[in-house]
């Protein structure tokens, strides 16, 4: 099975094909950016498939990152799965972005917790936690980072991702055995392809996981008319 990984969550655009059994990437390419992710996605997904043998006739499947994430970044990659997977025939599945950060600590099989972060400012942080055989004990969610921590019991825990100095800084003083192993801006593509091929299409739909309203918020009637002339 050959699958296209689309990751457009936080602050990377990145996409990948993988064969099912092979080690690498048959082509890869990610990008660090914070913003211009819809501008920069088709154009580097072109040239990934370029270098793809049979382009997008040899897909089997899509699977992109659904969160959490940007607003504006989860809808172009989700966007593009299923206008991809629709062209192609093929089924789209979608990858949590806290699961595609953890996956590589959960790969290294120590023992103790792995634990995701993402930074969701304001003292909070988009968290999941997983035990040792990648089992997630904590879905995703938001969570001040004070629970985040109560979260993890005594350790040892592993830490990935832009929230993880947060959280450690949060359990030393507390005498918790926890490590930051990862501050990845971005989930490793290769992982979000490895998970989507394990992904079961019929549970894992290509929506979006937001976890929290947007920070821009409309005007209501009444702001719109103090704000008149």
């Amino acid at each position: 099975m050959k699958i296209l990984a689309i990751d457009t969550a936080l602050p990377a655009t990145s996409a990948c094909v993988l064969d099912d059994g092979a080690e690498l990437p048959e082509s890869l390419e990610t990008i660090a950016m914070e913003r211009g992710h819809a501008e920069a996605l088709l154009p580097l997904i072109d040239r990934v498939m370029a270098r793809v043998d049979g382009g997008f006739a040899a897909l089997d499947r899509v699977a992109v990152t659904v969160g959490p994430g940007s607003f504006t970044g989860l809808r172009v990659g989700i966007a593009a799965a299923r206008a991809i997977g629709i062209a192609c025939g093929v089924p789209v599945v979608g990858v949590s972005t806290l699961a595609a950060l953890a996956a590589p600590l959960i790969l290294d099989q120590h023992q103790g917790t792995v634990g995701a972060a993402i930074d969701a400012r304001h003292g909070n942080v988009f968290f999941a936690a997983f035990s040792a055989d990648g089992r997630a004990f904590l879905p995703p969610r938001i969570m001040t980072v004070r629970e985040a921590v109560r979260s993890l019991g005594t350790g040892p825990v592993r830490l990935t991702g832009s929230g993880s100095p947060l959280l450690a800084v949060e359990a030393w003083p507390l005498g918790l055995a926890v490590e930051i192993v990862g501050e990845a801006i971005a989930p490793d593509i290769a992982f979000v392809a490895r998970l989507g091929l394990l992904a079961d299409p019929s549970v894992a739909p290509p929506r979006p996981l937001y976890l929290k309203a947007p920070d821009a918020k409309p005007q209501d009637a009444k702001s719109i008319a103090l704000a008149a002339p």
